[in-house]
């Protein structure tokens, strides 16, 4: 665990009860954001759908409930510290991501649109089971795309979250991004219906939240590891050192030099994210890969060239790359044993 870089005051939570936290999520930073999603969703002239929040173990809309469930850290700016020094805890951005997203579940319990043809025939059947690994086609155009990983591929229910996602997000210019697509029957039958639903009350408009977080009697270091992916395995035979060696080649004696380990913990989020968004390997194995090579580098001292310290960082990434596309592609230069979780 990566606690070690977290601050001392987030530090002291760590024997504490998430249930004894106090959290609240009316009194939280993220409550000004769900104000923004209801705000956007009056935008759109849906104005009886305003999905109950709560704060629970992860990010979730269960299935039939017309609610959001929102990550317990976001609650507390000391638990959020945790997080991002384990898992790089979400921006603004992204957690306005994530809340139009699961508006998506909320918004298709809520109405029940799951049980009609029309529905059905566009995103498919709900029973279909859910995989963690699935298979999905990069860059197939019968799909939107919102979340990392190629997400909507994964199940009907998430094909109709991330279209709905799209749909509201208004920075996402959807009816010119996906013109031509097939996916645009999809977007033009959610702007179909909210805009009959508009001034419909819900089927639906009360709903049972799952895991709250008066309910979580861990503490929030046993949270992080019963919850937290071990990828270590996967990577620990990874031979790094030749490969790295021909990115970060030793200096002439003339040339101004800076840590290549450094400068790759600079880009550290970035990398991450568009690896993880490009290539549907998890995130958490991705970091997980990231955090290795940076490791590898500050003990071999390998140095970066100021002048080409772009241009290494360039195949750097391009190199990140392809170890992590191993993982997707089953390939036996990384064993690949999937995490229990």
């Amino acid at each position: 665990m990566q606690f070690e870089h977290a601050p001392p005051e987030a530090l002291q939570l760590l024997p504490v009860r998430i249930r004894d936290l106090g959290l609240s999520l009316e009194r939280s930073p993220i409550a000004e954001l769900v104000r923004h999603l209801y705000a956007e969703l009056e935008e759109k002239g849906l104005r009886h759908f305003r999905p109950s929040c709560y704060l629970s173990d992860e990010w979730g809309s269960p299935t039939g409930e017309p609610v959001i469930g929102i990550p317990f850290y976001l609650g507390d700016p000391r638990v959020a510290n945790l997080e991002d020094a384990v898992n790089d805890v979400e921006d603004e951005r992204e957690i306005m991501m994530y809340l139009r997203h699961e508006a998506g579940h909320a918004f298709n319990h809520a109405y029940e649109l799951y049980l009609t043809s029309a529905w059905r025939k566009l995103f498919g059947n709900t029973r279909r089971p859910y995989r963690d690994d699935f298979r999905f086609v990069p860059f197939s155009r019968d799909f939107v795309r919102y979340i990392p990983g190629w997400y909507a591929q994964k199940h009907p229910d998430e094909d109709f979250a991330e279209t709905f996602a799209v749909w509201l997000d208004p920075e996402s210019s959807w009816e010119s991004r996906y013109d031509g697509w097939a996916a645009m029957k999809k977007l033009q039958y959610v702007d179909r219906i909210a805009r009959q639903l508009g001034d419909v009350p819900p089927a639906k408009s009360v709903g049972k939240a799952d895991v709250t977080v008066a309910e979580m009697d861990q503490t929030v270091e046993e949270f992080y590891r019963e919850f937290q992916v071990d990828e270590s395995p996967l990577v620990e035979d990874l031979a790094l050192d030749a490969d790295l060696v021909d990115i970060f080649p030793p200096p002439a004696k003339d040339e101004e030099t800076r840590s290549a380990a450094l400068l790759l913990r600079e880009h550290r989020r970035t990398v991450i994210d568009k690896v993880n968004y490009w290539t549907g390997v998890r995130r958490t194995l991705v970091r997980t890969l990231v955090l290795a090579i940076e490791k590898r580098l500050a003990e071999r001292e390998l140095v970066a060239v100021r002048e080409r310290a772009r241009q290494q960082m360039v195949e750097l990434t391009v190199y990140i790359t392809t170890l992590a596309m191993t993982f997707l592609r089953g390939k036996k230069r990384l064993k690949h044993r999937r995490p229990t979780r």
